[in-house]
């Protein structure tokens, strides 16, 4: 086997390939050749790009305007004043570096443990038993099934297909879809990109189905020997970093320019160069926020834990921040609204309607009524047993179905019925046609030359010429009766499909010209409940002004019963509008109607792209579901595409933002909701941050303004933005959701950072900070305390004010007892531990030499705390006022 290692098998015959590789198509490998294999080729995985080392990743801190700044002022004190003050301020870039290390390690870390959570599987034939199983554990030799919408997860030698696409654009970066022909046998030196009877990883299905034997895996494979889909690292930009990254390079030039016109004047004014330079750099250290966008970064990453934790797995970060914004939530039924755990409960032939009791996948039950006498209701069972791809499987008295719950709930109804379901006296099946929403059926061919079709009632009863009567023969077809029986089964928000059949007598193969003139069999309609929790979250959702839209692939009247149970109508739900409607609008009526309507049946996957545009064109914020590989247009164009983990198609998955691993719109409404706590969070530490950069350079410029002695020095900034924003700033990144969260409209994406209201408390704390320590500096010094004590009292200000602020960022608009004071322990723990440090700042004789502070007396520590419970107070006033302003407004 080790000889085959790059081996070209696209010029083998079929037989050939299969006795190289030592495998057989109907068996497949047996467990012991399996593990033998695994030892010898390793798992199916690629061998991930050497990642940056921690050291590398460690100097990439250093690597910022500021860092380099600063490490320039240490040189520069080193060289013309004080090697102890040069070494304090490598020491405080030292310790910045530190912690900008280790928070983005804990962001890239969170995220990449999402990542492994999404795991690519596969349908193998093992000892000659159907299984799915993880990608990785594939070996050589291995017969895979590939189905539409799947993808592919080795490079295989493709042994029989059906109307096979595959898309290579990550292989070959061909977009189109490439036709596939297993019966094809090229010439050896045929490029990659012709090879139409092999299919390599990494490259998905988007039509049809297929067979093929693994034939190279992991770094052996194509893609692992040009390496295009090796693993990177995690993406941490965000619209919002990358506009907080903008607006901080803004202000860099500004202060720069701002710092070099004061250096300009201090030397015209006659100023020692080496102090100048130093009030210079204070103030560029103290005006920049350079802490802001890792803060705003490590708090995306716990908003994607958390809505991990709550079954939504974030894809791309920025989805976080838009999650906040959404306005409208297109979602489809099945499975997401619905438990999807279907029963059949009626079946309708010629004869009538016949009930069928019992719930779930017990095969307990029966059909009311003499139906054992009525041979197109036996047909119409075996037609729904025989045209399946599931398995009912009991484990421990309970039973669970592998594979489509649709197709689960006639293989239990056809138990319910006691048929005859020994495999060896079935016909066995010769060929099939798998399902597809383009056609909108599946068939299959069996021995005896029967055709069984089963699929949605309008498109089969179109195809029929004929019916099955009760005593087994076929008559004209009376459409119109079904159709009426159709109208009466959907309005009870029942699903339904209709079976037909065909015979093809010796017939070895099947396509779709084939499915056509057939009898039709008979109706089943069966029930998938509503999820218990979705009333509440759909609620919850248009309280919070977002507008839950269904859109389903079953009959308009199913869709509307089911419309009504979960509230999405506000009237009867007779505003139903269905694909074949939805095509014959322009796109102008379309927005029109998009907006209107809240309940879209019989739409295909390739009409939810319009919906998107159209709900867009009104500005519209988008969360669309889709699981299908028709999906993922629309999920690419949706504001937020969201997949289904667990019935999602690998293809709808890689198109999507965000995946829901219980495929529930439960976890929809929970994400928004963490995505506008996300928010909130980020906001509140913007503002609770800007205004110590903004107070700090403030004190410095009206110093530097009229004369004056610095109140605070570089290095005791340097100090200030260092513990605020790692004892006291991670705290609003832990915040809990306010109440009412949900009770708001969503945010304007448009709307910038920070409004009027926010900017003005920015400014109005950062004067606070001004007139706090400038008076309390000038006021120590006039009382005859040294400079060293009157710059403690400065610095104690600014840190206070932003504590007690703390407290009043908790929330934007509510008052923190409104919140609970201890709600959230973080932030009391913070200010508890800010307080010791501060008292170590102040007395700890080490810090004073390093910092040069000094011992206080008693009388300035309660300056210090009158003015800042003065901003505390000021702050919950301007609150408290502007909550009676909105109030009144109301």
């Amino acid at each position: 086997m080790n000889s085959l290692l790059g081996k070209h098998w696209h010029h083998l015959p079929e037989n050939e390939v299969l006795n190289l590789l030592e495998t057989n198509i109907q068996k497949g490998l047996d467990i012991f050749e399996i593990k033998h294999r695994q030892d010898r080729f390793g798992l199916n995985v690629l061998t991930p790009k050497k990642e940056k080392s921690a050291l590398v990743r460690f100097l990439h801190q250093f690597n910022n305007p500021l860092m380099i700044i600063l490490l320039v002022a240490s040189l520069v004190t080193a060289i013309m004043k004080d090697p102890i003050d040069a070494a304090v301020i490598f020491g405080v870039v030292l310790v910045n570096a530190v912690i900008g290390y280790i928070q983005e390690a804990q962001a890239q870390k969170s995220i990449a443990a999402l990542a492994k959570t999404m795991t690519t599987e596969a349908v193998v034939i093992r000892s000659g038993n159907v299984i799915r199983l993880p990608a990785s554990e594939l070996v050589p030799g291995d017969i895979v099934q590939l189905l539409s919408g799947a993808r592919v997860p080795a490079d295989l030698r493709l042994l029989a297909s059906r109307d096979l696409q595959v898309t290579e654009a990550a292989l070959t970066g061909e977009s189109h879809p490439v036709e596939k022909d297993a019966s094809l046998i090229v010439k050896q030196d045929t490029v990659l990109a012709e090879r139409r009877n092999m299919a390599y990883a990494s490259t998905l299905v988007t039509f049809g189905s297929a067979t093929g034997v693994v034939v190279a895996t992991g770094d052996d494979s194509e893609v692992g020997r040009i390496s295009q889909l090796i693993s990177s690292a995690a993406e941490l930009e965000t619209p919002l970093t990358r506009k907080i990254g903008q607006f901080s390079r803004v202000l860099l030039v500004a202060i720069l320019i701002l710092a070099a016109i004061t250096f300009g004047i201090g030397i015209l004014r006659g100023q020692p160069a080496l102090d100048t330079f130093m009030v210079a750099v204070a103030l560029a250290v103290g005006a920049i926020p350079e802490g802001l966008p890792a803060a705003i970064t490590v708090t995306l990453a716990i908003g994607v834990s958390r809505m991990a934790r709550r079954r939504a797995i974030i894809r791309n970060l920025p989805a976080v921040e838009t999650l906040g914004s959404t306005t409208v939530i297109c979602s489809d039924k099945t499975g997401t609204l619905t438990q999807n755990q279907m029963t059949v409960k009626k079946i309708y032939t010629l004869s009538g309607v016949y009930d069928v009791s019992g719930v779930g996948y017990q095969p307990d039950g029966e059909i009311s009524g003499d139906w054992t006498n009525d041979a197109a209701v036996i047909e119409t069972l075996k037609a729904g047993f025989l045209c399946n791809d599931s398995q009912l499987v009991e484990k421990e008295g309970q039973w669970a179905i592998q594979g489509d719950p649709t197709e689960g709930a006639l293989l239990v109804v056809a138990r319910k019925g006691s048929l005859n379901l020994d495999n060896s006296t079935l016909p066995a099946r010769v060929d099939s046609i798998p399902f597809d929403s383009r056609h909108q059926y599946m068939a299959t061919l069996h021995e005896d030359g029967t055709v069984y079709i089963k699929g949605a009632a309008e498109v089969l009863l179109d195809l029929c010429t004929g019916a099955l009567d009760p005593s087994g023969n076929v008559t004209s077809c009376n459409s119109n009766e079904f159709r009426q029986a159709l109208e009466t089964i959907t309005s009870q928000g029942l699903r339904v499909l209709a079976f037909a059949r065909l015979d093809k007598p010796g017939a070895k193969k099947i396509n779709y010209d084939t499915i056509t003139d057939l009898t039709l069999l008979g109706l089943q309609g069966m029930i998938d409940p509503p999820r218990a929790e979705v009333l509440e979250a759909i609620r919850v959702s248009q309280q919070a002004g977002i507008i839950v839209k269904m859109i389903t692939g079953d009959h308009a009247l199913t869709a509307a019963a089911i419309g009504r149970q979960i509230g999405l109508c506000q009237d009867d739900c007779s505003a139903v509008l269905t694909g074949a409607e939805l095509s014959r609008l322009s796109d102008a009526e379309l927005i029109e109607q998009a907006e209107k309507v809240n309940v879209f049946a019989r739409v295909a996957p390739e009409q939810k792209l319009r919906l998107v545009e159209a709900l867009q064109a009104r500005n519209q914020v988008v969360a669309m579901t889709g699981d299908g590989v028709n999906d993922a247009p629309a999920l690419k164009q949706a504001n937020i595409g969201i997949a289904m983990g667990i019935t999602g198609t690998d293809v709808s998955k890689e198109a999507s933002d965000m995946i829901l691993t219980d495929d529930n719109f439960n976890s929809i409404e929970a994400a928004i909701e963490e995505g506008r706590g996300v928010y909130d969070n980020l906001i509140k530490f913007i503002v609770w941050t800007l205004p110590t950069n903004l107070g700090e350079g403030l004190v410095l410029l009206a110093a530097i303004v009229i004369g004056a002695t610095l109140p605070i020095l570089p290095i005791q900034i340097l100090w200030i933005n260092m513990v605020t924003v790692a004892v006291l700033g991670i705290s609003l990144s832990l915040e809990a959701k306010e109440p009412g969260l949900m009770r708001r409209k969503p945010r304007n994406p448009k709307a910038p950072i920070l409004d009027g209201v926010l900017i003005w408390r920015i400014v109005l704390v950062s004067l606070i900070i001004l007139a706090g320590a400038f008076g309390l500096f000038e006021y120590e010094l006039g009382r005859g305390s040294s400079l060293a004590e009157a710059r403690t009292v400065a610095v104690n200000v600014v840190i206070f004010v932003e504590m007690f602020y703390l407290f009043n960022a908790r929330s934007l608009t509510l008052s923190p007892f409104q919140l609970g004071f201890f709600s959230n322990w973080w932030s009391v723990g913070g200010a508890i531990l800010m307080v010791l440090i501060q008292l170590l700042f102040t007395y700890a004789p080490f810090m004073n030499i390093i910092f040069y502070s000094a011992p206080i007396s008693l009388l300035p520590w309660l300056g210090v705390l009158i003015v800042s419970v003065a901003a505390y107070i000021i702050i919950e006033v301007e609150k408290w006022f502007r909550r009676k302003l909105n109030a009144g407004i109301k």
